[in-house]
Parts: structure tokens; C-alpha cells; sequence
């Protein structure tokens, strides 16, 4: 014999629509951090790069006193560093973003929710 609790039911309806408000929140904070724009700079703001939330390159913009024909591999550096310091921005942003957005629940660990 199953023994019933009163409320029960209520309270597992109250965490389904705490779970769905979680991930419509989560979805909403993605699209927020995909549609924001990150910039980060290498060798003292020389070399900028401009990427999206969605990991999109949105401008390269290099100073033109860095431009060294001679020199072509340090340019090439200071662009690599200055798009994944921008892109390490993004995925931050993200990670905060999904971290305020599943509350208390991430650490529960149900499976196909997050």
C-alpha cells in the first residue's frame, strides 16, 4: 500500500513549471549572450578583435603602425591572441549566464535537463 502524501502532487507540479521557467530563462540568457558583441586587444591594443556570444568573428581592427612586412608572424600572433581572449570572453559570459539562470538546480543532475 502506497502511502499519499497531501500536496504531493502540487508540489511536483510546482517544480515542473520551476524547471520550465529555468530553461525558458536559460534560453533567453543564451540568446542574450549570443546576440552581445565581445572585444579583447593584444600587444597594448594594437591588434582588436570583435567576436559575438555565438562565437562569430565580427571585426579584425589593426592598428596600422603593427603592420610590419617583415614581421608578418607577430601580426598573425597578436590577432590569434586578441580573438580567443575574445572568444574566452563570450564563453565567460555564457557560463555566468546559464549559472544564474539554473539556480540551485544545476548541481541535481537530471538527465536531458541541462
Amino acid at each position: 500500500m502506497k502511502a499519499r502524501i497531501p500536496g504531493a502532487n502540487q508540489s511536483r507540479g510546482d517544480m515542473l513549471k520551476k524547471i520550465q521557467q529555468m530553461q525558458e530563462d536559460m534560453q533567453n540568457a543564451q540568446a542574450e549572450v549570443e546576440a552581445t558583441e565581445f572585444s579583447a586587444s593584444a600587444g597594448g591594443g594594437a591588434v582588436e578583435a570583435i567576436v559575438t556570444g555565438a562565437h562569430e568573428v565580427k571585426a579584425i581592427n589593426i592598428k596600422p603602425e603593427v603592420v610590419d612586412p617583415e614581421d608578418v608572424e607577430m601580426l598573425s600572433d597578436l590577432i590569434v591572441a586578441a580573438v580567443n581572449e575574445a572568444m574566452k570572453r563570450a564563453e565567460d559570459a555564457m557560463n555566468q549566464k546559464m549559472q544564474a539562470a539554473q539556480g540551485g538546480l544545476a548541481g541535481l543532475n537530471i538527465p536531458g535537463l541541462f
